[in-house]
This record gives structure tokens, sequence and C-alpha cells, in this order.
């Protein structure tokens, strides 16, 4: 069973996001555990400060290390994170990371022990770093806490442990960002028409070789016209 421990200075962040939808039953079906920690639990001084002035000058305030490597050390116990076994990873949410893709989300769902560490203020002491694995990105902008990015990150790998969504494997093998780096294809329910828009009628057709060679070359159209990146 996967545990993902989420360490923040706001906590009460995810209360919501752990009580509805696939995480919510995630855990209830005892797929994965999840625990929420607070970096204050670890603060130093009468006011559990987690953050001070940064060296140099400059704007805001950073992340301590103190309060850090004793959450960190805390939630991993006797185990270690140096990244060989992959087995537990220590993810640092961070705008100077590596953008989060569906092969990392693949790659932590097969974990034992994932702790994200959500940044905050002005970001962490640099020392901070030598703890995390992975610095993960979820795009090119900046937000004011990891907890949102890590909140995503969750998500992402826990929709993919076995057993989590409906209609096992199949559920996840057709997905965008599959393993042939595609989007998904189109997708119609009922009604076949629709204020004048019609299903294409070969997905009307029963036809289950021309349909998947018609999501195949939807597939490839759709990456070329809307990310022709991938």
């Amino acid at each position: 069973m996967l545990k993902i421990s989420v360490i923040s200075v706001q906590p009460k962040m995810f209360e919501g996001f752990l009580t509805e939808s696939i995480v919510a039953r995630a855990v209830k079906k005892g797929a994965c555990e999840i625990d929420i920690v607070d970096l204050r639990e670890f603060g130093e001084g009468r006011w559990r400060k987690v953050d001070d002035k940064p060296y140099g000058g400059g704007p805001g305030m950073l992340m301590k290390c103190g309060p850090w490597f004793a959450a960190v050390e805390s939630v991993l116990g006797d185990r270690t994170a140096d990244g060989g076994d992959r087995k537990t990873r220590v993810v640092m949410t961070s705008p100077a990371g590596r953008k989060f893709t569906q092969r990392d989300a693949e790659e932590l769902a097969q974990a034992e022990h994932v702790v994200f560490m959500c940044g905050h203020y002005e970001g962490f002491d640099a020392r901070i770093e030598t703890l995390a694995t992975d610095l993960f990105s979820v795009g090119d902008f900046v937000m004011t806490g990891g907890e949102l990015a890590a909140a995503a990150m969750v998500d992402a790998t826990v929709r993919l442990i076995p057993g989590v969504l409906g209609g096992g494997p199949a559920a996840t093998a057709s997905e965008s960002f599959g393993r042939d780096g595609l989007l998904e294809a189109p997708q119609y329910t009922k009604p076949p028409e629709f204020r004048g828009m019609k299903v294409p009628e070969v997905l009307l057709s029963g036809d289950h070789a021309k349909i998947e060679s018609w999501k195949k070359s939807e597939a490839r159209r759709l990456t070329e016209l809307r990310r022709p990146d991938l």
C-alpha cells in the first residue's frame, strides 16, 4: 500500500480534497494512506517559527532548515530517501523543478512512501533541497504556496494505483499522455445529435476495428493540432 505524507504550513487546505472524489475513495478502500503533517509542529521557539528573513536582504521570508529537517526525518522514520531504490521519494514543490508528467505519476504510484514538501512564503532555504529526491513543478508559473501543486500530484498519482478507478487497467490505458505520447481521442455520449452537432457515424457503427482505427487517427490529429510539442 502506498503511503503519502504531505508536509505543509497550511494543512487545512487539504481537508476538502481528502474527503471528496477519487482520493477519498482510494483511502476508504485501503489502496493508500494519506497523512497531512503540520510543519508548525516542528517550529522553533514559543511561536513555532518556521521562517525568517533571508541573508543578503530581499523581499519576503524564507522557510528555515530546522523545522523542515525535523519534519521530514520524523515522517521518514527509519526509511532513507536517497532516490536509489525509488521506493521512498521526497518531492519538493518548486518553480525551478522539473515539470511533473504522467511518467512521474506512474513512478510515484509504484513507490511505498512518497513525501510532499509544500513550499510557502518566499521559498525554501537552499539547504532544505538536500532532503528531496525530486523537485517538481506543475507549470511555468509561481503560486503562493506548494499546496495546490502537491494536491494535483497526489491526485494524478493516486488514480493510477491498481483498483482505485473502476474499469481496471483499461481505465487508464488510452488516456492523454499515455505510452504512445498522444492526447486522447474525442469522446461522445447520448444524445447522438445535440444542437446540430452529431456524433461521428463510426462510433455508432458497432464496428470495433473501425472505431479503434478512428480513435488512433483522431488522437494523432488532435495532438498535432493542440500539442505539437508532444
